[in-house]
């Protein structure tokens, strides 16, 4: 209880910037150190969350044909941008996964954006949010693996081409499936992690001007990271849900 109280006060004064700490005292509740910087990951995945969950709100009661507004607009173009990726890459029937890979897109960026809050980490450089996103993205292209082709249908994939050769393709191929959960995971944790890193320790260095540079280096990283784990994210769809022929 004493853990979700200073958690709450933590996200208060980051958020809103009010005295809990004082109307807690009042009531008798002492918290220790509520203004320390929230770097929980927890906390700022739940904020992510919170955060895109509002955004589809208002994006679903806001929809106008005749007008669109700037939070439609904006739901549009992600929309449409996905749609273009899974195309190009799953090509026919790709409508179906657009909806998984735009909450990939957002949720990382969103992750990763955090990061140029002042007071805040970014989630993505600990490395148990990217292997949480790994891991259900994973589970996800061979669940559809396996209702596109069927058991029988998804298990030849990793047999390769030639019966012959199976004996020798099957475990290469099912360690290396089992390899992309390590792939997504290192690939964000690690990229993100030097940019903080290198943005803090310039910051600590050089107060103001030079380190701006790397604010917009970390912008640019968080968008590339957050695309390409779109990308491969569908890649690993396409890869699972293609048909023999």
């Amino acid at each position: 209880m004493h853990e979700l109280l200073a958690w709450l006060t933590r996200l208060l004064n980051q958020i809103f910037a009010v005295p809990v700490t004082a109307l807690l005292t009042t009531l008798g509740i002492h918290i220790a150190h509520p203004n320390a910087p929230i770097h929980d990951a927890l906390t700022l995945e739940l904020m992510v969350a919170a955060g895109m969950l509002l955004f589809f709100v208002v994006a679903r009661f806001s929809l106008n044909v005749e007008k669109p507004g700037t939070v439609q607009n904006v739901a549009e173009v992600v929309h449409e941008f996905v749609s273009n990726q899974a195309d190009s890459i799953i090509g026919h029937g790709f409508e179906p996964f657009v909806p998984y890979a735009t909450m990939i897109l957002m949720f990382v960026l969103s992750c990763n954006m955090i990061g140029l809050i002042p007071g805040f980490e970014t989630p993505t450089a600990e490395p148990v949010v990217p292997l949480g996103i790994a891991i259900p993205t994973f589970f996800y292209y061979n669940w559809q693996g396996l209702r596109a082709n069927g058991v029988i249908g998804y298990i030849k994939t990793f047999l390769g081409p030639m019966w012959a050769i199976c004996w020798l393709i099957a475990p290469i191929e099912i360690i290396s499936n089992l390899a992309r959960v390590m792939s997504l995971t290192i690939r964000l944790y690690a990229n993100m992690f030097a940019s903080d890193l290198l943005t803090l320790v310039f910051f600590s260095m050089i107060p103001f001007g030079i380190p701006v540079i790397f604010l917009g280096l970390h912008f640019f990283v968080s968008v590339i990271q957050a695309y390409v784990f779109m990308l491969l994210t569908l890649i690993y769809l396409a890869l699972a849900v293609a048909h023999e022929h």
